[in-house]
C-alpha cells in the first residue's frame, strides 16, 4: 500500500497532525508513507515507520508549488491520499480512499476537526517518532531523574510571547519550592529565535541551552527528558506534548479553545479577558507558577 499524506507548513499544526498519520499507520500495517509538508516541520518526518520519501513544499507565487507536488505524485497509485490543507489535489491523483480536511477556520479544537477524518473519537494524540541513537543522546544531556524544568520563552508571534521578566520571576517561584531542579532553555533555530531566548539565558547562568543546534527529532527526544515544559503557545509547546513531557501552555491572544496542547499530560493556563483578544501580558507569574508547581506535585512520587 501506499499513502500520500499533505499536511502544514507551520510546526504546530504538522505535529497536530501526527496524530491521526500514527492512526492511519496503525490501521494499515506495512503501509509506505509519502509525506508533503513546508520546509519548517519537515524533519519532524524522518523517522516515521514506513517512510518512502518527505516532499518540502516551498511556497511559489499564483500557487505553483501545487503543481509542483502534483507532477511529483502523478505517476504513483495511492491506496490513501490524506489532505489537510484543503487544496483539490487529490482528485487529480490516482487514489483509493481520498481524506480531505476542507480549509477555513472553524471553531473547537483543531485535533478534533482532524480526528472528524476518521470518524475516531476521543481523538488520537500527537505522536512523535525519534531514533534509538536520539533517545540515548537525550538520555546523556538530561539523565532519567534529573529535575529538568524546561522553560520557552520564544513563538512565532510577538503576541503570544510571555514577558522575558515574568520567566524569571517564575523560575525564582519554582526553585524556592524545588531547589534541586535545573532550568532548560528550548528554542528553534535562527538568530531571532536567539535574540528572542538570550535575555533568559544570560539571567539564568545553570540553564541548559537546548537551542538552535538540535533537530525536530533530536529536540523531541530531549523534551521527553524533562520533568516540566512551560512555554508560550508555539510548535515547541506542541512537541513537548506530543513528546510526553508534562507541559504547561501559555496563552494571551491565541485560542486554548482551538490549539490547546495535547498529550498525556498537557495543560494550559490563559491571560484574562475575551478569548483571542486578552493580552498575554495579564498572565500574572503568580497563576502560571500555581499551574506549574501543582503539575510537579502530580509529578513526584
Amino acid at each position: 500500500m501506499h499513502m500520500l499524506f499533505i499536511t502544514a507548513t507551520r510546526l504546530g499544526d504538522a505535529v497536530i497532525s501526527t496524530g491521526i498519520l500514527a492512526e492511519l499507520l496503525r490501521r494499515h500495517p506495512g503501509v509506505r508513507v509519502t509525506i508533503a509538508c513546508g520546509p519548517v516541520p519537515a524533519e519532524l518526518f524522518s523517522h516515521v515507520p514506513g517512510l518512502e520519501r518527505i516532499l518540502v513544499m516551498e511556497k511559489h507565487q499564483y500557487d505553483l508549488h501545487w503543481l509542483k507536488l502534483w507532477k511529483e505524485c502523478v505517476r504513483q497509485h495511492w491506496d490513501i491520499t490524506v489532505d489537510l490543507r484543503g487544496s483539490a489535489i487529490t482528485l487529480f491523483l490516482r487514489s483509493g480512499r481520498r481524506l480531505i480536511l476542507r480549509g477555513g477556520r472553524r471553531p473547537g479544537p483543531r485535533i478534533e476537526h482532524l480526528a472528524a477524518l476518521l470518524g475516531q473519537t476521543p481523538p488520537p494524540l500527537p505522536t512523535l517518532w525519534c531514533s534509538q541513537a536520539e533517545r540515548a543522546q537525550a538520555q546523556a544531556l538530561i539523565p532519567p531523574g534529573q529535575a529538568v524544568i524546561a522553560l520557552g520563552p520564544t513563538a512565532n508571534w510577538s503576541g503570544k510571547i510571555w514577558p522575558i521578566e515574568r520567566h524569571i520571576e517564575l523560575w525564582q517561584s519554582i526553585s524556592q519550592a524545588h531547589p534541586q531542579a535545573r532550568p532548560a532553555i528550548f528554542y528553534g533555530p535562527g538568530t531571532q529565535e536567539a535574540e528572542l531566548a538570550h535575555p533568559l539565558l544570560d539571567a539564568l547562568p545553570a540553564a541548559l541551552d537546548m537551542g538552535g543546534r538540535f533537530t525536530l527529532t533530536q529536540t523531541a527526544a530531549l523534551l521527553a527528558q524533562c520533568a516540566l515544559y512551560i512555554g508560550n503557545d508555539s510548535g515547541l509547546m506542541h512537541m513537548a506534548a506530543a513528546a510526553g513531557a508534562p507541559t504547561l501552555g501559555l496563552f494571551g491572544p491565541s485560542r486554548a479553545s482551538e490549539y490547546a496542547p495535547a498529550g498525556p499530560q498537557a495543560h494550559w493556563v490563559a491571560a484574562p479577558g475575551p478569548e483571542g483578544e486578552a493580552p498575554i501580558a495579564g498572565l500574572s507569574v503568580e497563576t502560571v507558577a500555581r499551574a506549574a508547581l501543582a503539575l510537579l506535585h502530580e509529578k513526584a512520587p
